[in-house]
């Protein structure tokens, strides 16, 4: 992964790292010379925010040239503002270098090639160790340690950073219910049975038929003999709406645990000390 700009890692780097103070325009110095290289220009840092390079502007010392001087052979002087670059000895070493342009990413071919210019060089008082067998799969910071690695003596105001695996929930929407009515239509048959009444007149003949009555017995008039009434059934058959069912609708909350597993880095300091010398390492509560 290509490397960033402080400010793009860090938009307020000058508080969080440098308490405050800025190290671009720190003027730069060859070695432990008094011999001015240039300035800083700018601080480079890998995808988890430890610094790799500072980009040195060389002014006037070879026409105004950026290049990269690596971390572990910076030493910095924040009282006089400078820095010490104590694996950049030499312009025709600084020659050597790729030119820095920001506009191009610093990926791990561009550092392939500044770091072949700062191996073997005499890095803070250690010789850098010819690098094992890699590529670009497998390379590790710690092949060239002595380029990169930093310390209360030459770093007093770099921070050291440690990874913390932090969990967090977001509350995303993941869709909607909507709950309506529609309605469908059928068709429904009903049967009812029914009555009707109807008048059966039934004309007989009596047994006394031919038997001559007498005068007086027979009452003959016009009119109206009988009444009886005739009903009937009719089929009444109409829509009426009843309460089917009820719907209630309401949230449920399901609960679960997310479990993950990831291997965390932290950086530790590394104090070296010739003779026997006595060092309080206090750590800040």
């Amino acid at each position: 992964m290509a490397l960033q700009r402080i400010e793009e890692f860090y938009p307020n780097y000058q508080e969080e790292i440098f308490a405050g103070d800025d190290i671009k325009g720190f003027d730069v110095y060859a070695g432990d010379s008094d011999e001015k290289v240039g300035s800083v220009y700018d601080a480079l840092v890998d995808e988890t925010g430890r610094f790799r390079y500072l980009v040195i502007d060389t002014g006037i010392w070879i026409f105004g040239k950026k290049v990269l001087l690596p971390i572990g052979s910076a030493r910095f002087d924040y009282g006089a503002r400078r820095v010490h670059a104590t694996g950049l000895r030499s312009k025709e070493q600084a020659e050597q270098l790729p030119a820095y342009n920001e506009l191009e990413p610093v990926d791990y071919d561009r550092e392939e090639e500044v770091r072949g210019v700062y191996r073997n060089q005499d890095t803070a008082g250690a010789i850098t160790a010819v690098p094992a067998s890699y590529d670009r799969s497998n390379y590790s910071y710690d092949i060239d340690r002595p380029l990169y690695e930093t310390n209360e003596q030459n770093h007093q105001n770099l921070k050291l950073y440690e990874e913390r695996l932090v969990a967090n929930k977001n509350r995303a929407k993941t869709g909607e219910v909507a709950v309506g009515k529609r309605v469908e239509t059928e068709t429904a048959k009903a049967s009812v049975p029914i009555e009707k009444e109807r008048v059966v007149i039934e004309r007989v003949t009596p047994v006394e038929a031919g038997r001559v009555v007498s005068v007086g017995e027979a009452d003959f008039q016009s009119g109206e003999v009988a009444r009886m009434e005739v009903y009937e059934e009719t089929a009444d058959i109409h829509k009426e709406a009843f309460v089917r069912e009820e719907v209630n609708v309401r949230k449920e909350v399901v609960r679960s645990t997310v479990d993950a597993e990831e291997s965390l880095r932290r950086e530790e300091l590394d104090i070296k000390t010739d003779g026997t010398p006595v060092v309080d390492d206090k750590k800040a509560i």
